[in-house]
């Protein structure tokens, strides 16, 4: 039955010596070691054992307990095991400790009597495998109350086959605390969907089991119907596939969805009471908007009617004196009186200029200029018309590009600049005029009423009184003036604003009261070439006659204006042919007959312009000069300022020797 035992000792022998297990045999009362495998000296670290009782060869153990154990056995009889038992392994008194954990057992060996004489101990060292068990408990309970703490509510469901199909139900596994804060369900784990919302399960399947099949998460919002809540949900496939679990994390969101609610029926009111409330402010500022053109145009109307009945009597009333001294025979006194209404007419084209200026509406010629070239050009006019009491600066920026402007134009703004500069320092100062190339990005560009781009910024700045914000925003207006009645007509400042806009750029005006002011003026560059630019210089001698064989077609529709040119040429020696409108000057210009200069008036009657006729007339003419006379600029007319080789521009009214002297320098007799 037990098989052959002649080789059992041996055999035994091997088996205790090679146990993986823990082996020992104390024997009688004291516990003395009779035995004690490897592995048992290996747990307890210390091999002198055998012949020694516990309590002398491993005080630790006797500290911790263990040798009241073993007396209690070896009283009873009954054996004690334990499992993940604590041993502090101590091998030597005062050395290190080693913590051990062990499955053990104290099993009592019985003599002849039946009596206890000895106790047989064996174990396994299970240290790993108890600090792996802890571990893992310690993590799930890390788990379980982040599981429990966080806010948002967090299920695990697990899909299986039903009634209604594969997939077809699920049932949850897992929930935290949250679950039911947020969905209004308690004690959710183990309940199934359709037994818990069987009016909802389909719509919750579908949504859970698309996450399922394809393994891509999802977010959306959703009433729970059965709690009247709404809920903002986040689903994901828990892998792998196979598990058919879905986590699902949630929160309850019904108090913002019914604000939004309540929130959107309000916008409905308020975009009601908005739209009534805009149309009453439209109406409003449309009021204020005609109010204040009225206001300016009352303005601008005053100021006209003042400056232009002083020209207009200064005139008249040198007509009305020559009259007389003609009547009188007094010729000699008719010299005074037209160099009065001379110098009245030119006062009325200053005037005029400078009203188109604001208006944007004057006769530009523009050319690549270099600002720097001007400001130096002009240094000592204006060093002379400030007064030795202002300290003229100037700051020319080094590589200044060019801009294309009216180098006459712009002397003139700059001039006005430095005026209004002096008589902002009635006490003296310093005035400092300065030039800078400029990038203006959007959000400049915005801010000064401008396109973004390259442009170059000419400043003049002084040291003087400085201006209040409402006088800065009223200062370009015309005819506004914070000077004393007599010393300034208001449209100095305007022709700056005027002339900068109708050249592609923009004024603005920079000032505190007492902080001195700085006006700039910035022009687009011009990206071509700066262009060899002859000074001209009026002739002080009578006006040049013809040099013989010259012929000049003459078209204007005013006809004092025309006789006026077509006697002042012939009286200096031009075969002069005059027409009132352009279809009449092509039948002219059409036919054979040699034009040496086509002199024409921009505005027109008839549908042909001026700039149209002397299209058509260089068809069959393409070498003809031809010279534009206009009150004002039609921009549109003129290509604005950009004119073919061979077109010029006069300005009414002209003093008839600077018309004679243009005209020579155009007219060339038919060889």
């Amino acid at each position: 039955m037990y098989g052959q035992t002649d080789n059992i000792g041996p055999i035994l022998t091997q088996l205790f010596k090679q146990a993986p297990t823990f082996i020992a045999l104390l024997r009688g009362p004291d516990h003395r070691f009779e035995l004690a495998n490897p592995s048992y000296m290996k747990l307890v670290g210390r091999e002198d054992l055998i012949g020694r009782t516990v309590a002398d060869a491993l005080p630790d153990a006797g500290a911790q307990g263990f040798v009241g154990i073993l007396d209690n056995v070896y009283r009873s009889g009954e054996p004690y095991s334990a499992n993940g038992a604590h041993y502090a392994v101590q091998s030597e008194p005062g050395g290190p400790i080693t913590e051990r954990y062990i499955d053990f057992i104290y099993q009592p060996i019985l003599d002849g009597d039946g009596k206890v004489e000895a106790i047989f101990v064996e174990g396994s060292d299970v240290t790993k495998r108890t600090l792996a068990e802890r571990e893992r408990r310690e993590s799930e309970e890390l788990y379980k109350g982040l599981f429990d703490a966080i806010d948002e509510g967090f299920c695990v469901i697990e899909f299986f086959d039903g009634p209604h199909g594969p997939n077809s139900d699920y049932i949850h596994i897992q929930a935290n605390d949250a679950y039911a804060r947020h969905a209004g369900i308690p004690n959710v784990v183990g309940q199934k969907l359709r037994e818990m919302v069987p009016d909802e399960a389909d719509a919750w399947i579908a949504r859970y089991g698309e996450v399922l099949r394809t393994g891509k998460s999802i977010r959306f919002q959703q009433e729970l119907v059965a709690t009247g809540r709404y809920l903002e949900l986040a689903a994901v496939r828990i892998e792998p596939e196979s598990r058919r679990q879905v986590a699902v994390m949630f929160q309850d969101i019904t108090a913002r969805r019914r604000a939004e609610v309540a929130l959107a029926k309000l916008n409905a009111t308020l975009e009601q009471q908005v739209e009534e409330r805009t149309g009453e402010l439209m109406v409003a500022e449309e009021a204020l908007r005609h109010s204040q053109k009225m206001e300016a145009v009352g303005q601008l109307t005053g100021g006209l009617a003042h400056d232009f009945n002083n020209i207009l009597a200064g005139i008249s009333g040198s007509l009305e004196m020559m009259n007389t001294r003609l009547v009188q025979g007094r010729v000699g006194d008719l010299a005074r009186y037209i160099t009065g209404a001379v110098g009245a007419t030119k006062r009325a084209a200053a005037l005029t200029q400078r009203l188109l200026a604001f208006s944007r509406r004057q006769t530009l010629d523009p050319k690549p200029l270099n600002i720097n070239s001007l400001i130096e050009g002009m240094l000592d006019l204006i060093t002379r018309s400030v007064g030795p009491g202002i300290n003229v600066e100037t700051v020319g920026a080094a590589g200044l590009w060019a801009t294309n402007v009216d180098a006459g134009q712009l002397e003139n703004a700059l001039l006005n600049l430095c005026i209004n500069a002096r008589d902002a320092m009635p006490g003296g100062g310093k005035l400092t005029i300065e030039t800078c190339n400029r990038w203006i990005d959007e959000k400049s560009a915005r801010l000064r009423g401008l396109e973004p781009g390259q442009y170059v910024s000419l400043c003049v700045s002084d040291t003087g009184t400085g201006m209040s914000q409402e006088v800065i925003e009223r200062a370009f207006d015309p005819f506004y003036t914070t000077k004393p009645i007599g010393q300034g007509t208001g449209l100095g400042l305007s022709m700056v604003y005027g002339f900068a806009g109708q050249s592609g750029g923009a004024a603005r005006i920079y000032s505190e009261v007492e902080q001195g002011t700085t006006i700039c003026l910035y022009l687009p560059r011009h990206a071509g070439d700066l262009e060899a630019v002859e000074e001209q210089h009026e002739a002080i001698s009578d006006a040049p006659r013809a040099d013989g064989g010259e012929t000049i077609l003459v078209v204007d529709d005013e006809p004092l204006v025309r006789m006026l040119a077509v006697e002042e040429l012939q009286d200096l020696g031009y075969s002069v042919i005059e027409a009132e409108d352009g279809a009449s000057a092509l039948r002219i210009l059409n036919s054979a007959r040699d034009i040496s200069l086509l002199i024409t008036d921009v505005g027109l009657p008839g549908g042909m312009n001026g700039r149209q006729l002397a299209d058509a007339a260089r068809v069959k003419r393409p070498e003809l000069e031809v010279l534009f006379i206009t009150g004002y600029a039609e921009n549109a007319v003129l290509n604005h300022g950009h004119l073919d080789h061979g077109m010029h521009v006069m300005t009414k009214p002209f003093q008839l020797d600077v018309f004679a002297q243009r005209v020579k320098a155009l007219a060339h007799p038919k060889q």
